[in-house]
């Protein structure tokens, strides 16, 4: 699977770390439907940093069709919201 940081690029991740991420997109989204802001914060910086450390970075010169498109590292939570569908950030 090829997943997109905006504003940073891709990278390959195993479809095998999908339930390791999908956890960490559950707690996001509680922390979006409460209005949790620092724990929005703290979770996407948990989340961005688990798809880094188990994916391999594609060159940047690579522009592969992305299936997942997740939120720069500075993304608000109201920037998220808008990407968001009922089914959060990680598809189930």
């Amino acid at each position: 699977m090829i997943v997109r940081i905006m504003g940073e690029g891709q990278v390959r991740l195993a479809d095998g770390h999908l339930t390791e991420l999908n956890t960490l997109d559950d707690v996001l989204l509680r922390e979006m439907e409460n209005g949790d802001g620092p724990g929005f914060r703290r979770t996407l910086q948990a989340l961005l940093s688990k798809v880094r450390e188990l994916g391999e970075p594609l060159p940047d010169d690579s522009l592969e069709p992305s299936e997942l498109i997740l939120p720069s590292p500075d993304a608000t939570l109201e920037d998220v919201r808008e990407l968001l569908s009922d089914d959060g950030l990680i598809p189930g």
